[in-house]
């Protein structure tokens, strides 16, 4: 059983995302078999922001809900240090810097995203899942 850390983005869209993106996420999400996904912090710190500025507590408490779908991983300090040298060497976002050190200390196999920096930084544990490329890709 692998383990796929799942971005900020791929957890939107699978709640949030009504068009044909937002479909091929959770149907790629239902399909994983055994594949055991995680999530962080700030992951779901990420994910809340719009629902809460936009005082939605109804997609709030859905976004709790599906929280619970997924196993949790937690971002240590040494994971921030980790994100440092990432961003540095990479220039990514702080937090995206963050979703990678916390992938590559839990020792997922997979990075979820739609980020091609990330993607690039990664090399190779990030995978673009939002465009229809990407579902013939598994």
């Amino acid at each position: 059983m692998g383990i796929t850390y799942l971005d900020s983005c791929v957890l939107i869209y699978a709640v949030e995302d009504d068009t044909e993106r937002g479909a091929a996420i959770r149907q790629r999400l239902a399909s994983a078999g055994e594949q055991h996904f995680v999530i962080s912090p700030l992951v779901k710190m990420e994910c809340l922001v719009g629902p809460l500025r936009a005082d939605d507590l109804a997609l709030h408490d859905h976004y709790l809900d599906a929280f619970e779908q997924f196993g949790l991983v937690e971002i240590t300090g040494d994971q921030f240090v980790r994100a440092a040298e990432i961003r540095a060497r990479h220039r990514l976002a702080a937090p995206d810097a963050l979703h990678l050190a916390a992938a590559l200390a839990h020792r997922c196999d997979e990075l979820w995203t739609n980020d091609s920096r990330l993607q690039a930084a990664s090399h190779g544990l990030a995978i673009d899942v939002s465009g229809p490329a990407a579902a013939d890709r598994h």
